[in-house]
């Protein structure tokens, strides 16, 4: 024989009564031997107890009771229920009339849910042809006498449940109400909450069951709870062990008492879902499964109570005192967490008993708060608890990382006696975000990687273009998922939880909201996002300000703008204490070389110790591409530099090219990454733009090009033979010390020398230390464009990713 339980949602009106009805009858069909054991129907034990309550305070629950039955009754009107409804009727007006009720009340009047369920399957399914009959679980289920949690009277009800099963067994398919028994008085009583499972598990014991069945509304039990975590894998199986470690640790689809019963007889459990029962489930059996982490449990209902005491530090019997103020007050303790450098103990309590606990507490240690042994007596609310089943103590340190890395600091932890489950207590707020984090860095799922893009000009629409061609080969080789959630630009965001798609430009156009800073650090929070990464391909200062809320909003920085690492020397060190207090990076390789591997090169030589001496090279595409022309052709300065314009090398305006100024910043970055403390007033800049056409507008400048050709030509035709021009950066000087010697400025060298032989807009740097001696280390390649500095940019993306 097989026991199938059925829950509430499985029970409810529409689809889920027909599925169960769908379930049994095929199995009857198909020949098997079964029981069924059945929940109260959708929210029904909820529902009676909020009625309950209402009437306890004299209120009007009778719209809320003929509801209830209304509900009950749906589409099968033809069924009496008159007894279980004037059983009720009675019942509630005596509590309204009392203004109260004991839990003996309350037992008689939620079994009610149960028997209602029961006689409505029996019935449908008689209408099926299915032989059934309605199994009163109070006729043979004997309990104690503890009203709302009674305990089964093993070896009597053992007797009257085989009993009862040999007189109607056959090809009868008995419905049972779960939840419930009876005393010896024939008094209702109760098993719980979760009460139902329970029922089933003792009848498979009693009756030596095949397997016990429990339908429920999922496909079975997951790595975490998938309405928190959307990368939630089902386990196939289980062991017992493991799913009593579960369910104490609050795994609501199982009841801790169900395991039990099943273990004694190795009677397997499966965890089938009644909407999808084709599917297999979870199967646990006394079978040990391969050792690991298997699943992510949360309670959420609980309260951290606190009491803090130096005094106490070495004194005996504390703990005996704090377990005999909960065992005296009924208050269970699911975790106990100590500190002893300053005495503090943590226990995690219902949160409903938590203002108990606390006032018994601050009874039983009176006379320990005027010896000033104990400080503080404190509660904790909104705050969850989140247990790492199968979680070895020797690996924890990659998801606590995780979590750090994340802001989400455990306000406690602690693990089993087995070094094998580990549970965090961590604030309410974050639980969704704090569960993500660790089911993605423990269960092998693809590591999510969460990016708002800032600025979708030339750079930054060939980023996300870049990233979304080839998102799929990067998670499938990388198992990193790059989600691009928001894309703005200086006036309006788009916004998706699940990411953008090829057609971003048109729906920011039509989809795009006006926005501050504010609101993307609340969309990322609403949504629980982790590994946050912000990156800003603009040119704007003013954007700038946004870096240090970001990052105290746990986002990790990337940018193609130079204008952070260029500003104040004072908001540079500021920025980088708020990265380093808040724990996340910021990446730039992109400031100085586009795509090159400059920066880095340059921070681990400074990081090894290894004393730079000199870095000098062409750190424009566009001025690279301008001088190597000029100086390979016979053609006019201005006939080059109008080439040079309408090929798209320059800015709009190409006077930002020509003044110096970007190299003169791409400079100051390098200075700064050897901790000089240089501002960019200190850089030397020769402008290459005549002092008159400096000023006025792009397009008055434009007809004067040919101003330039005296000047260019006379420099070109006064060189040493076989040099050609360059116009470099140079960070020279004793740069042991606060400041060096920053220079830009336009030189000849030879044409033989590497500077000399530079093609097309290629970059070129060299970097002289100790070390190398007058040997420089040099990296040359392309330095401009679009595609090259996007792919820079994602390369950081990349290097991020991979970082913890």
């Amino acid at each position: 024989m097989k026991i199938l339980k059925f829950g509430g949602k499985s029970l409810s009106n529409g689809e889920g009564l027909q599925k169960v009805v769908s379930i049994i009858t095929d199995k009857v069909n198909n020949g098997e031997k079964i029981a069924v054991v059945v929940s109260a129907r959708g929210n029904a034990t909820d529902t009676l107890e909020e009625i309950l309550n209402v009437a306890a305070k004299n209120g009007d629950y009778k719209p809320l009771l003929e509801k209830f039955k209304t509900y009950q009754i749906s589409d099968y009107a033809a069924i009496d229920f008159s007894e279980e409804f004037n059983v009720l009727d009675k019942l509630y007006e005596g509590v309204s009339l009392i203004g109260d009720y004991s839990n003996k009340i309350k037992d008689q009047i939620l079994s009610k849910g149960e028997i209602l369920a029961a006689k409505l399957l029996t019935s449908i399914l008689k209408e099926k042809g299915v032989n059934a009959r309605f199994a009163d679980s109070r006729d043979f289920l004997k309990t104690d006498s503890k009203f709302g949690d009674a305990q089964p009277l093993e070896q009597l009800s053992k007797k009257n449940v085989i009993q009862y099963f040999k007189e109607h067994g056959g090809d009868l398919v008995n419905i049972v109400t779960g939840f419930i028994g009876s005393n010896n008085n024939n008094d209702t009583t109760t098993l719980g909450r979760n009460g139902s499972n329970y029922t089933a598990s003792l009848l498979a014991n009693y009756l030596n069951a095949e397997e016990l069945q429990n339908f429920t509304h999922v496909d079975g039990i997951y790595t975490a709870n998938p309405d928190l975590v959307r990368d939630a894998k089902k386990i196939e199986h289980l062991s017992f062990n493991e799913a009593n470690e579960l369910a104490n640790f609050g795994a609501t689809i199982l009841h801790a008492k169900t395991i039990i019963p099943l273990l004694e007889k190795n009677i397997p459990l499966r965890i089938l879902n009644t909407f999808n029962h084709e599917n297999q489930g979870t199967l646990i059996t006394s079978d040990s499964t391969k050792e690991g982490i298997k699943t992510l449990s949360v309670l959420e209902n609980v309260s951290l109570v606190n009491l803090e005491g130096r005094g106490l530090l070495g004194k005996t019997g504390v703990d005996a005192r704090i377990f005999r103020v909960m065992g005296d007050n009924d208050i269970s303790v699911s975790i106990i967490s100590q500190g002893s450098s300053e005495r503090g103990i943590g226990l995690v309590v219902d949160a409903d008993k938590a203002t108990t606990a606390m006032i018994e507490l601050e009874k039983e240690f009176e006379n320990d708060f005027y010896s000033k042994d104990v400080n503080r007596i404190s509660v904790t609310d909104d705050v969850s608890v989140i247990s790492i089943i199968g979680q070895d103590l020797s690996t924890f340190h990659k998801p606590y990382t995780a979590l750090i890395k994340n802001k989400i600091v455990p306000i406690l932890f602690n693990n089993t006696v087995t070094g094998k489950n580990v549970s965090l207590v961590v604030k309410k707020s974050e639980l969704n975000r704090a569960l993500n984090v660790i089911h993605g860095e423990i269960f092998g799922v693809s590591k999510k990687i969460n990016i708002a893009v800032f600025g979708h000009g030339l750079v930054g629409g060939t980023l996300i273009d870049q990233i979304l061609a080839s998102a799929t080969a990067i998670e499938k080789r990388k198992g990193i998922k790059l989600n691009v959630f928001a894309i703005a630009n200086s006036k309006k965001v788009l916004f998706n939880k699940n990411g953008v798609g090829t057609d971003w430009k048109n729906s920011l156009q039509s989809e795009g909201v006006a926005y501050t800073m504010k609101d993307v650090i609340a969309y990322a929070n609403d949504n629980h996002f982790e590994n946050l990464i912000a990156v800003d391909n603009t040119a704007s200062k003013d954007f700038v300000e946004n870096y240090i809320p970001l990052a105290e909003s746990s986002f990790d920085l990337i940018s193609s703008n130079k204008v952070a690492n260029t500003l104040s020397y004072g908001f540079y060190k500021e920025l980088r204490k708020i990265l380093e207090e808040n724990q996340k990076n910021y990446l730039y390789e992109t400031n100085v070389g586009a795509g090159l591997p400059l920066i880095d090169t340059i921070k681990l030589l400074h990081l090894s110790g290894e004393n730079i001496t000199k870095i000098k090279g062409v750190f424009s595409g566009t001025l690279s591409y301008l001088f190597n022309k000029f100086s390979a052709v016979d053609e006019p300065f201005s006939a080059v530099l109008q080439e040079a314009i309408e090929s798209g090398f320059t800015e709009p305006d190409p006077r930002e090219d020509l003044c110096g100024n970007d190299v003169g910043r791409k400079l100051l970055i390098l200075a700064r990454e050897l901790d000089l403390q240089n501002e960019f007033e200190e850089v030397a800049i020769e402008n290459l733009i005549p002092a008159h056409l400096r000023d006025g507008n792009v397009a008055d400048f434009l007809t004067k090009l040919k101003e330039f050709d005296p000047i260019y030509n006379k420099i070109k035709a006064d060189q040493k033979p076989n040099h050609v021009l360059r116009y470099i950066g140079e960070l020279s000087g004793d740069l042991q010390h606060d400041k060096g010697v920053l220079e830009v400025k336009l030189v000849s060298v030879p044409s033989d020398t590497a500077l000399g032989g530079l093609k097309g807009s290629d970059s070129f740097f060299e970097i002289y230390t100790e070390s190398y001696g007058d040997r420089p280390i040099v990296i040359q390649g392309a330095g401009a464009g679009s595609a090259v500095t996007a792919r820079g940019v994602f390369g950081d993306i990349l290097r991020l990713s991979d970082k913890g």
